[in-house]
């Protein structure tokens, strides 16, 4: 099932569920895999191919993160925290779900 929202929890959303989302310069793919590691596409320098990341939140002003939460109008925060890679993407303008 395919859905538009304006904005979701991915904590919530069940092993498999894909999100694509658009945002001013490029398109992602992700995929839910538990909590917030998800497997995150559409970057053509960090992840022009499906990778492990986690999926730290968006951001409205690049200083109050909102951990888990993807928003329209916000910013894509994603990476390995760990290896101290951390990726903000431009603004997101849409986001579709298709869940399982």
């Amino acid at each position: 099932m395919q859905q538009v929202a304006d904005c979701l929890f991915v904590p919530s959303l069940s092993p498999g569920t894909v999100i694509n989302v658009e945002t001013r310069n490029r398109p992602y793919r992700i995929e839910c895999i538990s909590g917030d590691a998800v497997r995150i596409s559409g970057h053509p320098s960090v992840c022009p191919v499906p990778l492990e990341m986690t999926l730290e939140g968006s951001t409205r002003d690049n200083d109050h993160l909102e951990p888990g939460f993807i928003g329209k109008g916000m910013h894509l925060v994603f990476g390995r925290p760990e290896e101290g890679l951390h990726v903000t993407t431009s603004e997101i303008v849409s986001i579709e779900v298709n869940g399982n």
